[in-house]
C-alpha cells in the first residue's frame, strides 16, 4: 500500500475527498485515511506540522497500515531564485538542517546512528513524479530538501541552507518522514510546491499557499496512474 503523508488539512484534503471505501482510525494525534484513490490503494494522513508530528505518523503508517511506500507532500519555501509559486521540487535527497552536533566535530546535519546528512530518496517513485510533472505540464526541479522546526522568512538562512546543504527548498517535516523510512527500510519520495519565493515571506506564503496545494494535487492525481503500472508491471514481471 502507498503511503500519503502531508502536514495540513489544505495539503489532504482535496484527496481525501476523493477517495473510495475509505476506513478512518487514529493513532495518537493523527488520523489515517485507508482506501482507494483512483483505485490505488492508500493511506493518507495529515501529520500536523513539525518534525515530531511527521515521524510519529510515518511510523504509525509503517508499523500498523501495511505501507510498503511512502510519499511526502505539501507546501514548502524555495530558496533559490528559479522557484516561483507552483513550481514543484523532487526531492532528491532529504537532510535536517537544525540537527547540530558540529561542537564535536560532525558535519551540519549529520543525524547520528544511521552517521548520513543526505537520506537519499528513491529513485523509481521520483523517476515517477517527474514523469507526472511532465505530463501535467509542471514546472519541476529536483534537489535537495532541508526540513527543520522553523519556519524560515530570513534571506540570510535561505541562502544559507541553499550554499550549505544544495537544497532548493525548505520545509518542516520530510527529513524527519525520510528518516523513518530510511531506518524502516521504506522507499521514500517526496514532492514540493513552492508556496513561497526566496525573497518571500510569511504573508507571501499565506497568500500563495492555497495555489501551491492545488498545483501539488495536480501532480499527485497525475502520479497515481504511473504508480498503479509500475506496480502491475513489477507484480507480473
Amino acid at each position: 500500500m502507498l503511503g500519503i503523508i502531508g502536514a495540513m488539512d489544505q495539503e489532504v484534503d482535496t484527496l481525501r475527498g476523493m477517495m473510495a471505501q475509505t476506513e478512518e482510525s487514529r493513532i495518537g494525534y493523527t488520523r489515517y485515511y485507508t482506501g482507494t484513490l483512483l483505485g490505488v490503494p492508500v493511506c493518507l494522513a495529515r501529520c500536523g506540522i513539525g518534525k515530531v508530528h511527521a515521524a510519529l505518523c510515518a511510523l504509525g503508517m509503517i508499523l500498523h497500515k501495511n505501507v510498503t511506500e511512502l510519499l511526502n507532500i505539501g507546501v514548502a519555501g524555495a530558496l533559490t531564485d528559479s522557484l516561483s509559486i507552483g513550481d514543484i521540487v523532487i526531492a532528491r535527497s532529504a537532510v535536517q538542517h537544525d540537527m547540530d552536533t558540529t561542537p564535536i566535530g560532525d558535519p551540519l546535519g549529520l543525524i547520528s546512528g544511521p552517521n548520513i546528512v543526505h537520506i537519499p530518496c528513491d529513485e523509481a517513485l521520483s523517476a515517477l513524479l517527474q514523469k507526472a510533472a511532465q505530463q501535467a505540464h509542471l514546472a519541476t526541479e529536483s534537489a535537495a530538501v532541508a526540513t527543520g522546526d522553523q519556519f524560515i522568512a530570513d534571506l540570510a538562512k535561505k541562502d544559507f541552507l541553499r550554499d550549505t546543504f544544495g537544497a532548493a527548498a525548505c520545509d518542516m517535516e520530510g527529513a524527519a518522514i525520510a528518516q523513518c523510512c530510511y531506518e524502516m527500510g521504506v522507499p521514500y519520495a517526496a514532492c514540493r510546491a513552492i508556496s513561497d519565493t526566496r525573497l518571500g515571506d510569511g504573508r507571501e506564503y499565506a497568500e500563495k499557499a492555497a495555489f501551491a496545494c492545488g498545483q501539488e494535487q495536480k501532480l499527485i492525481l497525475a502520479f497515481l496512474p504511473l504508480y498503479q503500472q509500475m506496480k502491475e508491471v513489477r507484480r507480473h514481471g
